[in-house]
Protein backbone atom coordinates (compact mmCIF):
# COMPACT_ATOMS: atom_id res chain seq x y z
CA UNK A 1 0.00 0.00 0.00
CA UNK A 2 1.38 3.41 -1.03
CA UNK A 3 0.45 5.02 2.27
CA UNK A 4 2.61 2.63 4.34
CA UNK A 5 5.91 4.20 3.31
CA UNK A 6 4.71 7.59 4.57
CA UNK A 7 3.20 6.18 7.74
CA UNK A 8 6.58 4.56 8.48
CA UNK A 9 8.42 7.76 7.55
CA UNK A 10 6.28 9.86 9.87
CA UNK A 11 6.57 7.40 12.75
CA UNK A 12 10.33 7.03 12.37
CA UNK A 13 11.14 10.74 12.04
CA UNK A 14 8.39 12.29 14.17
CA UNK A 15 10.88 13.73 16.66
CA UNK A 16 12.90 15.37 13.85
CA UNK A 17 9.76 16.76 12.24
CA UNK A 18 8.65 18.31 15.53
CA UNK A 19 12.04 19.66 16.55
CA UNK A 20 12.42 21.53 13.28
CA UNK A 21 9.01 23.17 13.48
CA UNK A 22 6.91 25.00 16.09
CA UNK A 23 4.70 23.75 18.92
CA UNK A 24 1.56 25.25 17.38
CA UNK A 25 2.12 23.36 14.13
CA UNK A 26 3.10 20.15 15.94
CA UNK A 27 -0.10 20.25 17.98
CA UNK A 28 -2.18 19.20 14.96
CA UNK A 29 0.03 16.36 13.70
CA UNK A 30 -1.43 13.51 15.70
CA UNK A 31 -5.01 14.18 14.64
CA UNK A 32 -3.85 14.53 11.03
CA UNK A 33 -1.92 11.27 11.31
CA UNK A 34 -4.99 9.39 12.50
CA UNK A 35 -7.08 10.92 9.72
CA UNK A 36 -4.50 9.97 7.09
CA UNK A 37 -4.33 6.38 8.29
CA UNK A 38 -8.12 6.16 8.00
CA UNK A 39 -8.44 7.93 4.64
CA UNK A 40 -5.25 7.29 2.69
CA UNK A 41 -4.69 9.12 -0.58
CA UNK A 42 -7.65 9.83 -2.88
CA UNK A 43 -8.00 7.55 -5.90
CA UNK A 44 -10.08 7.63 -9.06
CA UNK A 45 -12.52 5.22 -7.40
CA UNK A 46 -13.86 8.21 -5.45
CA UNK A 47 -16.42 10.32 -7.27
CA UNK A 48 -14.74 13.68 -6.61
CA UNK A 49 -11.40 12.33 -7.91
CA UNK A 50 -12.77 10.37 -10.85
CA UNK A 51 -10.23 11.76 -13.31
CA UNK A 52 -7.25 12.21 -10.97
CA UNK A 53 -5.73 9.21 -9.25
CA UNK A 54 -3.80 11.15 -6.62
CA UNK A 55 -2.40 8.06 -4.90
CA UNK A 56 -0.17 7.11 -7.83
CA UNK A 57 1.59 10.49 -7.64
CA UNK A 58 3.04 9.45 -4.28
CA UNK A 59 4.46 6.11 -5.46
CA UNK A 60 7.97 7.30 -6.46
CA UNK A 61 10.75 7.57 -3.92
CA UNK A 62 11.03 11.30 -3.23
CA UNK A 63 13.53 13.12 -1.10
CA UNK A 64 12.14 15.21 1.76
CA UNK A 65 14.01 17.78 3.83
CA UNK A 66 12.83 16.90 7.34
CA UNK A 67 15.91 18.33 9.06
CA UNK A 68 15.49 21.66 7.23
CA UNK A 69 18.92 21.83 5.60
CA UNK A 70 18.99 25.18 3.74
CA UNK A 71 20.02 25.60 0.11
CA UNK A 72 22.88 27.98 -0.50
CA UNK A 73 21.05 30.47 -2.68
CA UNK A 74 19.92 34.09 -2.52
CA UNK A 75 16.55 34.40 -4.26
CA UNK A 76 16.51 38.17 -3.85
CA UNK A 77 19.51 38.27 -6.18
CA UNK A 78 18.94 35.27 -8.45
CA UNK A 79 15.15 35.06 -8.82
CA UNK A 80 13.71 38.41 -9.68
CA UNK A 81 10.31 37.06 -10.63
CA UNK A 82 8.35 40.19 -9.92
CA UNK A 83 5.96 41.21 -12.65
CA UNK A 84 7.39 44.36 -14.29
CA UNK A 85 5.93 47.60 -12.90
CA UNK A 86 3.88 45.72 -10.28
CA UNK A 87 5.22 47.10 -7.04
CA UNK A 88 4.93 44.27 -4.52
CA UNK A 89 6.35 43.29 -1.17
CA UNK A 90 8.28 40.17 -2.11
CA UNK A 91 8.80 36.91 -0.18
CA UNK A 92 10.08 33.45 -1.06
CA UNK A 93 9.47 29.84 -0.15
CA UNK A 94 12.40 27.70 -1.28
CA UNK A 95 10.83 24.29 -1.68
CA UNK A 96 8.81 24.44 1.54
CA UNK A 97 11.09 26.62 3.68
CA UNK A 98 10.54 30.33 4.19
CA UNK A 99 13.65 32.24 3.09
CA UNK A 100 14.40 34.60 5.97
CA UNK A 101 17.81 35.94 4.93
CA UNK A 102 18.01 39.46 3.58
CA UNK A 103 14.27 40.07 3.64
CA UNK A 104 13.76 43.78 2.93
CA UNK A 105 12.50 45.84 5.85
CA UNK A 106 9.01 47.06 5.06
CA UNK A 107 7.22 49.75 7.00
CA UNK A 108 3.89 48.01 7.46
CA UNK A 109 1.03 49.44 9.50
CA UNK A 110 1.15 48.43 13.14
CA UNK A 111 0.35 44.79 13.79
CA UNK A 112 0.84 43.48 10.26
CA UNK A 113 2.89 40.30 9.95
CA UNK A 114 4.20 38.80 6.72
CA UNK A 115 6.68 35.97 6.94
CA UNK A 116 7.42 32.49 8.23
CA UNK A 117 4.61 30.25 9.47
CA UNK A 118 6.95 28.69 12.02
CA UNK A 119 8.03 32.07 13.39
CA UNK A 120 4.46 33.37 13.53
CA UNK A 121 3.38 30.29 15.51
CA UNK A 122 6.17 30.97 18.01
CA UNK A 123 5.70 34.73 18.31
CA UNK A 124 1.90 34.95 18.14
CA UNK A 125 0.60 31.65 19.53
CA UNK A 126 -2.86 32.96 20.44
CA UNK A 127 -3.65 34.30 16.96
CA UNK A 128 -2.05 31.27 15.35
CA UNK A 129 -4.10 28.75 17.32
CA UNK A 130 -7.32 30.68 16.63
CA UNK A 131 -6.92 30.29 12.85
CA UNK A 132 -4.41 27.61 11.84
CA UNK A 133 -6.06 24.40 10.68
CA UNK A 134 -9.53 25.72 11.55
CA UNK A 135 -10.93 26.03 8.01
CA UNK A 136 -9.80 22.58 6.84
CA UNK A 137 -11.62 19.30 7.24
CA UNK A 138 -8.98 16.66 7.89
CA UNK A 139 -11.52 13.85 7.99
CA UNK A 140 -12.52 14.32 4.34
CA UNK A 141 -9.29 14.76 2.40
CA UNK A 142 -6.26 12.52 2.78
CA UNK A 143 -3.85 14.93 1.07
CA UNK A 144 -4.80 17.72 3.48
CA UNK A 145 -4.18 15.36 6.40
CA UNK A 146 -0.87 14.33 4.79
CA UNK A 147 0.20 17.96 4.44
CA UNK A 148 -0.73 18.69 8.06
CA UNK A 149 1.32 15.69 9.21
CA UNK A 150 4.51 16.76 7.50
CA UNK A 151 4.39 20.55 7.12
CA UNK A 152 7.08 22.37 9.08
CA UNK A 153 6.98 25.90 7.69
CA UNK A 154 5.17 28.11 5.24
CA UNK A 155 3.97 31.68 4.84
CA UNK A 156 1.62 33.84 6.90
CA UNK A 157 0.00 37.18 6.16
CA UNK A 158 -1.79 38.68 9.16
CA UNK A 159 -3.60 41.98 8.73
CA UNK A 160 -5.28 43.27 11.91
CA UNK A 161 -8.60 45.10 12.04
CA UNK A 162 -9.03 48.45 10.26
CA UNK A 163 -5.87 48.08 8.19
CA UNK A 164 -5.45 48.48 4.44
CA UNK A 165 -2.33 47.13 2.70
CA UNK A 166 -1.72 49.41 -0.25
CA UNK A 167 1.03 47.25 -1.75
CA UNK A 168 0.24 43.71 -2.94
CA UNK A 169 2.07 40.84 -1.28
CA UNK A 170 3.94 38.52 -3.66
CA UNK A 171 5.02 35.05 -2.60
CA UNK A 172 7.23 33.07 -4.96
CA UNK A 173 7.35 29.31 -4.51
CA UNK A 174 10.60 27.96 -5.94
CA UNK A 175 11.10 24.24 -6.43
CA UNK A 176 14.76 23.35 -6.63
CA UNK A 177 16.57 20.03 -6.29
CA UNK A 178 19.05 17.75 -8.06
CA UNK A 179 16.89 14.70 -7.27
CA UNK A 180 13.18 13.92 -7.13
CA UNK A 181 11.71 15.93 -4.29
CA UNK A 182 8.59 16.20 -2.13
CA UNK A 183 7.56 19.49 -0.53
CA UNK A 184 4.68 20.35 1.80
CA UNK A 185 3.74 24.02 1.80
CA UNK A 186 1.31 25.91 3.99
CA UNK A 187 -0.15 29.38 3.47
CA UNK A 188 -2.22 31.20 6.09
CA UNK A 189 -3.91 34.52 5.30
CA UNK A 190 -5.85 36.35 8.01
CA UNK A 191 -7.50 39.67 7.15
CA UNK A 192 -9.28 41.37 10.01
CA UNK A 193 -12.43 43.47 10.19
CA UNK A 194 -12.60 46.40 7.73
CA UNK A 195 -9.19 45.43 6.33
CA UNK A 196 -7.91 44.80 2.81
CA UNK A 197 -5.08 42.79 1.23
CA UNK A 198 -4.04 41.45 -2.15
CA UNK A 199 -1.76 38.40 -2.49
CA UNK A 200 -0.08 37.00 -5.59
CA UNK A 201 1.49 33.51 -5.38
CA UNK A 202 3.77 32.34 -8.20
CA UNK A 203 4.93 28.74 -8.66
CA UNK A 204 8.23 27.96 -10.42
CA UNK A 205 10.22 24.76 -10.86
CA UNK A 206 13.88 25.51 -11.52
CA UNK A 207 15.62 22.17 -11.95
CA UNK A 208 14.76 19.19 -14.16
CA UNK A 209 13.99 16.83 -11.28
CA UNK A 210 10.50 15.52 -10.61
CA UNK A 211 8.69 17.52 -7.94
CA UNK A 212 5.62 16.67 -5.91
CA UNK A 213 4.18 19.66 -4.05
CA UNK A 214 1.29 19.50 -1.62
CA UNK A 215 -0.09 22.86 -0.58
CA UNK A 216 -2.81 23.90 1.84
CA UNK A 217 -3.91 27.54 1.95
CA UNK A 218 -6.33 28.91 4.52
CA UNK A 219 -7.89 32.33 3.96
CA UNK A 220 -9.94 34.05 6.66
CA UNK A 221 -11.87 37.21 5.76
CA UNK A 222 -13.44 38.79 8.81
CA UNK A 223 -16.39 41.19 8.75
CA UNK A 224 -16.19 43.71 5.90
CA UNK A 225 -12.74 42.44 4.83
CA UNK A 226 -11.60 42.41 1.20
CA UNK A 227 -9.11 39.77 0.03
CA UNK A 228 -7.68 39.04 -3.42
CA UNK A 229 -5.75 35.78 -3.80
CA UNK A 230 -4.10 35.15 -7.17
CA UNK A 231 -2.10 32.07 -8.12
CA UNK A 232 0.10 31.88 -11.20
CA UNK A 233 1.38 28.40 -12.00
CA UNK A 234 4.42 28.35 -14.29
CA UNK A 235 6.17 25.19 -13.18
CA UNK A 236 7.37 22.29 -15.35
CA UNK A 237 5.99 19.20 -17.02
CA UNK A 238 7.68 17.12 -14.30
CA UNK A 239 5.85 18.88 -11.49
CA UNK A 240 2.84 17.45 -9.67
CA UNK A 241 0.88 20.02 -7.70
CA UNK A 242 -1.88 18.98 -5.28
CA UNK A 243 -3.32 22.09 -3.68
CA UNK A 244 -6.28 22.78 -1.42
CA UNK A 245 -7.53 26.29 -0.67
CA UNK A 246 -10.02 26.86 2.15
CA UNK A 247 -11.82 30.17 2.52
CA UNK A 248 -13.93 31.25 5.49
CA UNK A 249 -15.91 34.48 5.08
CA UNK A 250 -17.68 36.59 7.68
CA UNK A 251 -20.42 39.18 7.20
CA UNK A 252 -20.02 41.65 4.31
CA UNK A 253 -16.64 40.19 3.32
CA UNK A 254 -15.48 40.03 -0.29
CA UNK A 255 -13.01 37.38 -1.49
CA UNK A 256 -11.61 36.75 -4.95
CA UNK A 257 -9.63 33.56 -5.63
CA UNK A 258 -8.23 33.45 -9.16
CA UNK A 259 -5.94 30.65 -10.41
CA UNK A 260 -4.05 30.97 -13.68
CA UNK A 261 -2.37 27.78 -14.92
CA UNK A 262 0.03 28.46 -17.79
CA UNK A 263 2.44 25.55 -17.50
CA UNK A 264 2.34 22.40 -15.39
CA UNK A 265 2.64 18.64 -15.35
CA UNK A 266 -0.15 17.21 -13.21
CA UNK A 267 -2.29 19.66 -11.24
CA UNK A 268 -5.22 19.12 -8.91
CA UNK A 269 -6.70 22.18 -7.21
CA UNK A 270 -9.40 21.95 -4.54
CA UNK A 271 -11.37 25.03 -3.49
CA UNK A 272 -13.62 25.02 -0.44
CA UNK A 273 -15.38 28.30 0.35
CA UNK A 274 -17.80 28.87 3.21
CA UNK A 275 -19.90 32.04 3.09
CA UNK A 276 -20.57 32.13 6.80
CA UNK A 277 -21.80 35.70 7.20
CA UNK A 278 -24.70 37.59 5.70
CA UNK A 279 -23.98 39.64 2.55
CA UNK A 280 -20.66 37.91 1.93
CA UNK A 281 -19.50 37.84 -1.68
CA UNK A 282 -17.15 35.26 -3.19
CA UNK A 283 -15.61 34.76 -6.63
CA UNK A 284 -13.64 31.62 -7.49
CA UNK A 285 -12.15 31.58 -10.98
CA UNK A 286 -9.60 29.73 -13.05
CA UNK A 287 -8.00 30.01 -16.46
CA UNK A 288 -6.21 26.90 -17.66
CA UNK A 289 -4.00 26.56 -20.72
CA UNK A 290 -2.70 23.02 -21.10
CA UNK A 291 -0.91 21.21 -23.90
CA UNK A 292 1.17 18.12 -24.60
CA UNK A 293 0.06 15.53 -22.01
CA UNK A 294 -0.56 17.95 -19.17
CA UNK A 295 -3.34 17.22 -16.69
CA UNK A 296 -5.34 19.92 -14.87
CA UNK A 297 -8.25 19.10 -12.56
CA UNK A 298 -10.15 21.74 -10.57
CA UNK A 299 -12.73 21.03 -7.88
CA UNK A 300 -14.70 23.94 -6.41
CA UNK A 301 -17.20 23.70 -3.55
CA UNK A 302 -19.00 26.83 -2.37
CA UNK A 303 -21.13 26.54 0.75
CA UNK A 304 -23.79 29.22 1.26
CA UNK A 305 -24.45 28.97 4.98
CA UNK A 306 -26.07 32.37 5.55
CA UNK A 307 -28.71 34.42 3.67
CA UNK A 308 -28.17 37.28 1.22
CA UNK A 309 -24.80 36.05 -0.07
CA UNK A 310 -23.50 36.11 -3.63
CA UNK A 311 -21.04 33.77 -5.31
CA UNK A 312 -19.58 33.31 -8.78
CA UNK A 313 -17.62 30.40 -10.21
CA UNK A 314 -15.95 30.89 -13.59
CA UNK A 315 -13.50 28.35 -15.02
CA UNK A 316 -12.20 28.35 -18.59
CA UNK A 317 -9.97 25.72 -20.17
CA UNK A 318 -8.02 25.83 -23.41
CA UNK A 319 -6.69 22.35 -24.17
CA UNK A 320 -4.18 21.55 -26.90
CA UNK A 321 -2.34 18.43 -28.11
CA UNK A 322 -3.24 15.52 -25.77
CA UNK A 323 -3.99 17.51 -22.64
CA UNK A 324 -6.66 16.42 -20.17
CA UNK A 325 -8.87 18.81 -18.25
CA UNK A 326 -11.44 18.17 -15.54
CA UNK A 327 -13.76 20.45 -13.61
CA UNK A 328 -16.24 19.67 -10.85
CA UNK A 329 -18.16 22.61 -9.46
CA UNK A 330 -20.56 22.29 -6.56
CA UNK A 331 -22.79 24.91 -4.96
CA UNK A 332 -24.54 24.13 -1.69
CA UNK A 333 -27.32 26.43 -0.48
CA UNK A 334 -28.20 25.55 3.07
CA UNK A 335 -31.75 25.64 4.47
CA UNK A 336 -31.58 29.10 6.02
CA UNK A 337 -29.55 30.72 3.22
CA UNK A 338 -32.48 32.59 1.65
CA UNK A 339 -31.88 35.31 -0.98
CA UNK A 340 -28.77 33.48 -2.18
CA UNK A 341 -27.42 34.36 -5.61
CA UNK A 342 -24.99 31.77 -6.95
CA UNK A 343 -23.76 31.40 -10.50
CA UNK A 344 -21.45 28.80 -12.00
CA UNK A 345 -19.94 28.78 -15.49
CA UNK A 346 -17.49 26.37 -17.10
CA UNK A 347 -16.45 26.94 -20.71
CA UNK A 348 -13.94 24.67 -22.44
CA UNK A 349 -12.15 25.01 -25.74
CA UNK A 350 -10.62 21.87 -27.22
CA UNK A 351 -8.12 23.12 -29.80
CA UNK A 352 -7.05 19.59 -30.76
CA UNK A 353 -9.08 16.44 -31.52
CA UNK A 354 -6.90 14.48 -29.09
CA UNK A 355 -7.75 16.44 -25.94
CA UNK A 356 -10.14 15.24 -23.24
CA UNK A 357 -12.36 17.44 -21.09
CA UNK A 358 -14.62 16.22 -18.26
CA UNK A 359 -17.02 18.57 -16.53
CA UNK A 360 -19.58 18.12 -13.78
CA UNK A 361 -21.57 21.16 -12.55
CA UNK A 362 -23.76 20.59 -9.48
CA UNK A 363 -26.34 22.54 -7.50
CA UNK A 364 -27.65 21.40 -4.12
CA UNK A 365 -30.34 23.77 -2.86
CA UNK A 366 -32.34 23.55 0.38
CA UNK A 367 -33.73 27.12 0.40
CA UNK A 368 -36.72 28.24 -1.66
CA UNK A 369 -35.96 31.92 -2.35
CA UNK A 370 -32.74 31.83 -4.36
CA UNK A 371 -31.28 32.63 -7.77
CA UNK A 372 -28.87 29.92 -8.84
CA UNK A 373 -27.64 28.72 -12.21
CA UNK A 374 -24.90 26.74 -13.88
CA UNK A 375 -23.72 26.72 -17.46
CA UNK A 376 -21.39 24.40 -19.33
CA UNK A 377 -20.01 24.49 -22.87
CA UNK A 378 -17.30 22.36 -24.46
CA UNK A 379 -16.34 22.68 -28.10
CA UNK A 380 -13.79 23.62 -30.71
CA UNK A 381 -12.95 26.94 -32.31
CA UNK A 382 -15.82 28.51 -34.19
CA UNK A 383 -15.18 27.71 -37.85
CA UNK A 384 -17.52 30.48 -38.99
CA UNK A 385 -15.57 33.03 -36.96
CA UNK A 386 -12.30 31.69 -38.38
CA UNK A 387 -13.68 31.96 -41.91
CA UNK A 388 -14.94 35.49 -41.27
CA UNK A 389 -11.54 36.64 -39.96
CA UNK A 390 -9.58 34.95 -42.76
CA UNK A 391 -11.89 36.54 -45.35
CA UNK A 392 -10.68 39.88 -44.02
CA UNK A 393 -7.05 39.07 -44.55
CA UNK A 394 -6.12 37.67 -41.16
CA UNK A 395 -3.82 34.67 -41.35
CA UNK A 396 -5.18 31.40 -39.99
CA UNK A 397 -2.71 31.12 -37.10
CA UNK A 398 -3.31 34.75 -36.13
CA UNK A 399 -7.07 34.23 -36.28
CA UNK A 400 -6.85 31.17 -34.03
CA UNK A 401 -4.67 33.12 -31.59
CA UNK A 402 -7.13 36.01 -31.43
CA UNK A 403 -10.09 33.72 -30.85
CA UNK A 404 -8.31 31.83 -28.05
CA UNK A 405 -7.25 35.08 -26.40
CA UNK A 406 -10.80 36.38 -26.53
CA UNK A 407 -12.03 33.13 -25.01
CA UNK A 408 -9.86 33.56 -21.89
CA UNK A 409 -10.53 37.27 -21.42
CA UNK A 410 -13.44 36.84 -18.97
CA UNK A 411 -11.19 35.35 -16.32
CA UNK A 412 -8.42 37.89 -16.84
CA UNK A 413 -10.91 40.74 -16.44
CA UNK A 414 -11.51 39.54 -12.88
CA UNK A 415 -7.92 40.46 -11.94
CA UNK A 416 -8.20 43.64 -9.89
CA UNK A 417 -4.57 44.68 -10.33
CA UNK A 418 -4.26 46.58 -13.60
CA UNK A 419 -0.55 45.96 -14.17
CA UNK A 420 -0.87 42.25 -13.41
CA UNK A 421 -3.86 41.92 -15.72
CA UNK A 422 -1.97 43.56 -18.59
CA UNK A 423 1.05 41.33 -18.02
CA UNK A 424 -1.14 38.24 -17.96
CA UNK A 425 -2.53 39.15 -21.35
CA UNK A 426 1.06 39.13 -22.66
CA UNK A 427 1.83 35.80 -20.99
CA UNK A 428 -1.31 34.19 -22.41
CA UNK A 429 -0.41 35.37 -25.91
CA UNK A 430 3.10 33.92 -25.57
CA UNK A 431 1.70 30.66 -24.22
CA UNK A 432 -0.62 30.29 -27.20
CA UNK A 433 2.28 31.02 -29.56
CA UNK A 434 4.30 28.24 -27.95
CA UNK A 435 6.93 30.66 -26.66
CA UNK A 436 8.69 30.29 -23.34
CA UNK A 437 6.58 31.95 -20.70
CA UNK A 438 8.36 34.41 -18.44
CA UNK A 439 6.44 36.29 -15.77
CA UNK A 440 8.96 39.10 -15.64
CA UNK A 441 12.70 39.69 -15.50
CA UNK A 442 13.30 36.34 -13.82
CA UNK A 443 16.90 35.22 -14.22
CA UNK A 444 16.01 31.52 -14.12
CA UNK A 445 14.10 31.84 -17.39
CA UNK A 446 16.89 33.48 -19.38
Amino acid sequence: MIENQYIDLFTTYRADIDSNSAAGINYHREKAFEAFKALGFPTSKQEDFLHSDIATAFEPDYGINIRRIPLKIDPYTDYKCNVPDLSTNLYFLINDMFFDQGVPEINYPEGVYAGSLKTFAEQHPDVFSKYYNQAVDLEKNGTVAFNTMFVQDGFVLYVPDNTVLEQPIQLINILRSRFDYLVNRRILIIVGKNSQAKVLVCDHAVDSAKFLATQVAEIFAEENAHVDFYELEESSEKTTRIASTFVHQAKNSNVLVNNLTLNCGFTRNNYHVKLDGEYAESTVAGMIIAGKKQHVDNFAFLDHAKPNCHSTQLFKYVLQDEALGAFCGRILVEKDAQKTMAYQTNNNLCASPHTHMYSKPQLEIYADDVKCSHGLTTGQLDEDALFYMRARGIKKDDARLLLMQAFTDDVLRLVRLDVLRERLHDLVEKRFKGEQVRCGNCLICK
